[in-house]
Protein backbone atom coordinates (compact mmCIF):
# COMPACT_ATOMS: atom_id res chain seq x y z
CA UNK A 1 0.00 0.00 0.00
CA UNK A 2 1.73 3.58 -0.66
CA UNK A 3 -0.05 6.86 0.72
CA UNK A 4 -2.13 7.42 -2.38
CA UNK A 5 -4.26 4.21 -1.47
CA UNK A 6 -4.32 5.67 2.13
CA UNK A 7 -5.03 9.96 0.79
CA UNK A 8 -6.85 9.51 -2.74
CA UNK A 9 -5.50 10.35 -6.00
CA UNK A 10 -5.03 13.80 -7.15
CA UNK A 11 -7.91 14.79 -8.90
CA UNK A 12 -11.12 16.43 -9.86
CA UNK A 13 -13.76 15.75 -7.56
CA UNK A 14 -16.26 14.48 -6.43
CA UNK A 15 -15.36 11.02 -5.51
CA UNK A 16 -12.26 8.91 -6.67
CA UNK A 17 -14.39 5.97 -7.60
CA UNK A 18 -16.93 7.94 -9.81
CA UNK A 19 -14.27 10.51 -11.44
CA UNK A 20 -10.53 9.84 -11.07
CA UNK A 21 -10.90 5.88 -11.30
CA UNK A 22 -13.69 6.66 -14.28
CA UNK A 23 -10.89 9.10 -15.37
CA UNK A 24 -8.49 6.10 -15.47
CA UNK A 25 -10.78 3.79 -17.22
CA UNK A 26 -11.40 6.26 -20.44
CA UNK A 27 -7.43 6.49 -19.91
CA UNK A 28 -7.21 2.81 -21.40
CA UNK A 29 -9.43 3.72 -24.05
CA UNK A 30 -7.61 6.79 -25.26
CA UNK A 31 -4.22 3.97 -25.31
CA UNK A 32 -5.88 1.62 -27.40
CA UNK A 33 -6.76 4.04 -29.75
CA UNK A 34 -3.06 5.46 -29.91
CA UNK A 35 -3.39 8.56 -30.96
CA UNK A 36 -6.05 7.89 -34.11
CA UNK A 37 -8.95 9.94 -34.47
CA UNK A 38 -12.21 9.16 -32.64
CA UNK A 39 -15.27 9.65 -34.78
CA UNK A 40 -17.70 8.10 -31.88
CA UNK A 41 -17.84 6.38 -28.06
CA UNK A 42 -20.76 4.59 -26.54
CA UNK A 43 -20.55 4.28 -22.78
CA UNK A 44 -22.41 1.63 -21.59
CA UNK A 45 -22.68 2.26 -17.22
CA UNK A 46 -23.76 0.14 -14.84
CA UNK A 47 -24.92 -0.39 -11.15
CA UNK A 48 -24.26 3.02 -9.00
CA UNK A 49 -22.27 4.62 -12.04
CA UNK A 50 -25.73 4.01 -13.99
CA UNK A 51 -27.40 5.92 -11.59
CA UNK A 52 -25.31 8.60 -9.96
CA UNK A 53 -23.42 9.40 -13.07
CA UNK A 54 -24.06 13.06 -13.72
CA UNK A 55 -23.92 14.08 -10.18
CA UNK A 56 -20.57 12.31 -9.40
CA UNK A 57 -19.68 14.09 -12.98
CA UNK A 58 -18.73 10.04 -14.21
CA UNK A 59 -20.11 10.87 -17.81
CA UNK A 60 -16.98 13.89 -17.94
CA UNK A 61 -15.10 11.86 -16.52
CA UNK A 62 -15.10 8.79 -18.81
CA UNK A 63 -14.88 10.75 -21.59
CA UNK A 64 -12.41 13.12 -20.30
CA UNK A 65 -9.92 10.28 -20.11
CA UNK A 66 -11.28 8.37 -23.88
CA UNK A 67 -9.69 11.99 -24.78
CA UNK A 68 -6.52 11.84 -22.93
CA UNK A 69 -6.90 13.89 -19.60
CA UNK A 70 -5.81 12.90 -16.30
CA UNK A 71 -7.63 12.68 -13.56
CA UNK A 72 -6.20 16.04 -12.27
CA UNK A 73 -7.08 18.01 -15.59
CA UNK A 74 -9.55 21.11 -14.88
CA UNK A 75 -10.47 20.30 -18.45
CA UNK A 76 -13.01 17.18 -17.09
CA UNK A 77 -15.40 19.77 -16.28
CA UNK A 78 -15.75 20.81 -20.11
CA UNK A 79 -15.48 17.43 -21.13
CA UNK A 80 -18.69 17.35 -23.20
CA UNK A 81 -17.85 20.84 -25.12
CA UNK A 82 -14.72 19.65 -25.71
CA UNK A 83 -15.74 16.53 -26.85
CA UNK A 84 -18.31 18.51 -29.52
CA UNK A 85 -15.88 20.90 -30.39
CA UNK A 86 -13.90 17.78 -31.82
CA UNK A 87 -16.76 16.47 -33.94
CA UNK A 88 -16.95 13.22 -31.66
CA UNK A 89 -20.47 11.98 -30.95
CA UNK A 90 -21.02 10.08 -27.56
CA UNK A 91 -23.67 8.60 -25.70
CA UNK A 92 -24.44 7.62 -22.57
CA UNK A 93 -26.63 4.08 -21.59
CA UNK A 94 -27.79 3.02 -18.68
CA UNK A 95 -27.51 -1.30 -18.78
CA UNK A 96 -27.06 -3.84 -16.02
CA UNK A 97 -24.05 -5.34 -16.71
CA UNK A 98 -24.38 -9.21 -15.36
CA UNK A 99 -21.93 -9.95 -12.56
CA UNK A 100 -19.89 -6.76 -13.10
CA UNK A 101 -18.95 -4.87 -10.27
CA UNK A 102 -21.25 -1.76 -9.08
CA UNK A 103 -19.03 0.74 -10.89
CA UNK A 104 -18.12 -0.44 -14.25
CA UNK A 105 -18.53 0.87 -18.09
CA UNK A 106 -18.16 -1.02 -20.89
CA UNK A 107 -16.88 1.64 -23.86
CA UNK A 108 -17.29 0.62 -27.32
CA UNK A 109 -15.19 2.86 -29.77
CA UNK A 110 -15.48 3.54 -33.42
CA UNK A 111 -12.39 5.39 -35.09
CA UNK A 112 -12.16 7.51 -38.23
CA UNK A 113 -10.51 4.86 -40.41
CA UNK A 114 -12.49 1.82 -39.20
CA UNK A 115 -11.58 0.24 -36.53
CA UNK A 116 -13.75 -0.66 -33.59
CA UNK A 117 -13.39 -1.85 -30.07
CA UNK A 118 -14.59 -2.69 -26.68
CA UNK A 119 -12.97 -2.11 -23.07
CA UNK A 120 -14.72 -2.89 -20.10
CA UNK A 121 -13.43 -2.26 -16.49
CA UNK A 122 -14.25 -1.33 -13.03
CA UNK A 123 -13.63 1.31 -10.44
CA UNK A 124 -13.21 -0.04 -7.23
CA UNK A 125 -12.58 2.49 -5.06
CA UNK A 126 -9.84 5.21 -4.04
CA UNK A 127 -8.73 5.81 -7.73
CA UNK A 128 -8.15 2.12 -8.63
CA UNK A 129 -9.34 0.30 -11.61
CA UNK A 130 -9.82 -3.01 -12.62
CA UNK A 131 -9.87 -3.87 -16.57
CA UNK A 132 -11.30 -6.76 -17.28
CA UNK A 133 -12.29 -7.18 -20.84
CA UNK A 134 -10.69 -5.71 -23.94
CA UNK A 135 -12.73 -6.68 -27.73
CA UNK A 136 -14.63 -9.28 -25.84
CA UNK A 137 -11.39 -11.12 -24.64
CA UNK A 138 -11.06 -11.42 -20.76
CA UNK A 139 -8.14 -9.70 -19.63
CA UNK A 140 -6.84 -8.58 -15.66
CA UNK A 141 -4.77 -5.18 -15.00
CA UNK A 142 -5.38 -2.25 -13.16
CA UNK A 143 -2.98 0.58 -14.69
CA UNK A 144 -0.92 0.63 -12.66
CA UNK A 145 2.18 -0.72 -14.73
CA UNK A 146 3.24 -0.87 -17.76
CA UNK A 147 0.96 -3.07 -19.99
CA UNK A 148 1.71 -4.62 -23.09
CA UNK A 149 -1.41 -6.33 -24.93
CA UNK A 150 -0.44 -8.73 -27.65
CA UNK A 151 -3.20 -9.66 -30.64
CA UNK A 152 -2.19 -12.68 -32.12
CA UNK A 153 -3.06 -16.08 -33.15
CA UNK A 154 -3.60 -18.99 -31.16
CA UNK A 155 -0.87 -21.11 -32.56
CA UNK A 156 1.47 -23.15 -31.19
CA UNK A 157 5.25 -21.36 -30.30
CA UNK A 158 3.58 -17.73 -30.60
CA UNK A 159 3.54 -16.81 -26.36
CA UNK A 160 7.67 -18.52 -26.44
CA UNK A 161 8.66 -16.14 -29.29
CA UNK A 162 7.38 -12.90 -27.85
CA UNK A 163 8.58 -13.56 -23.80
CA UNK A 164 12.18 -14.91 -26.16
CA UNK A 165 12.56 -11.89 -27.55
CA UNK A 166 11.81 -9.72 -24.91
CA UNK A 167 14.12 -11.84 -22.18
CA UNK A 168 17.48 -12.01 -25.14
CA UNK A 169 16.63 -7.94 -27.19
CA UNK A 170 15.67 -6.47 -23.47
CA UNK A 171 17.23 -8.35 -20.46
CA UNK A 172 16.15 -5.79 -17.89
CA UNK A 173 12.82 -5.63 -18.70
CA UNK A 174 11.31 -7.78 -15.79
CA UNK A 175 7.80 -9.38 -16.46
CA UNK A 176 5.32 -9.04 -13.44
CA UNK A 177 2.10 -10.22 -14.50
CA UNK A 178 1.21 -12.49 -17.66
CA UNK A 179 -2.30 -13.79 -18.84
CA UNK A 180 -3.50 -15.15 -21.73
CA UNK A 181 -7.51 -15.38 -23.22
CA UNK A 182 -8.60 -16.78 -26.35
CA UNK A 183 -11.98 -17.20 -27.51
CA UNK A 184 -11.36 -20.94 -28.88
CA UNK A 185 -8.73 -23.34 -29.64
CA UNK A 186 -7.07 -22.17 -32.65
CA UNK A 187 -8.84 -18.34 -32.58
CA UNK A 188 -7.91 -14.85 -32.21
CA UNK A 189 -5.87 -14.63 -28.54
CA UNK A 190 -4.74 -11.96 -26.28
CA UNK A 191 -1.83 -11.68 -23.71
CA UNK A 192 -1.43 -9.11 -20.92
CA UNK A 193 1.91 -8.86 -20.07
CA UNK A 194 2.71 -6.56 -17.57
CA UNK A 195 6.04 -5.54 -16.65
CA UNK A 196 8.03 -3.19 -13.76
CA UNK A 197 10.01 -1.14 -15.44
CA UNK A 198 9.39 1.23 -18.53
CA UNK A 199 9.70 -0.41 -22.02
CA UNK A 200 11.97 0.66 -24.81
CA UNK A 201 9.92 2.40 -27.62
CA UNK A 202 10.75 0.09 -30.27
CA UNK A 203 9.74 -2.88 -28.20
CA UNK A 204 5.94 -2.88 -29.72
CA UNK A 205 7.35 -2.74 -33.15
CA UNK A 206 9.51 -5.70 -32.54
CA UNK A 207 6.85 -7.75 -30.96
CA UNK A 208 4.57 -6.79 -34.14
CA UNK A 209 7.29 -8.22 -36.47
CA UNK A 210 6.47 -12.20 -34.61
CA UNK A 211 4.82 -14.65 -36.94
CA UNK A 212 0.89 -14.67 -35.99
CA UNK A 213 1.19 -11.52 -33.95
CA UNK A 214 -1.62 -9.27 -35.46
CA UNK A 215 -1.08 -5.89 -33.23
CA UNK A 216 0.49 -5.03 -29.85
CA UNK A 217 -0.14 -1.97 -28.09
CA UNK A 218 1.51 -0.56 -25.13
CA UNK A 219 -0.89 0.99 -22.31
CA UNK A 220 1.48 2.70 -20.18
CA UNK A 221 0.58 3.77 -16.92
CA UNK A 222 -2.40 5.76 -16.45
Amino acid sequence: MNVFDIIGPVMIGPSSSHTAGAVRLGRVVNKLIDDRKLEKVEIILSGSFAQTYKGHGTDKALLAGIMGYKSYSPEIRDALTIANERGIEYSFIKEDIKDAHPNTALIRFYLEDGTKGTMQGASIGGGNILVNQINGMHVEFNGDNNTILVMHEDKPGVIANVTHMMHFEHADLNISNFHLSRQEKGGDAIMTIEIDNQPPEELVDEIRQIEHVKNAILIRRV
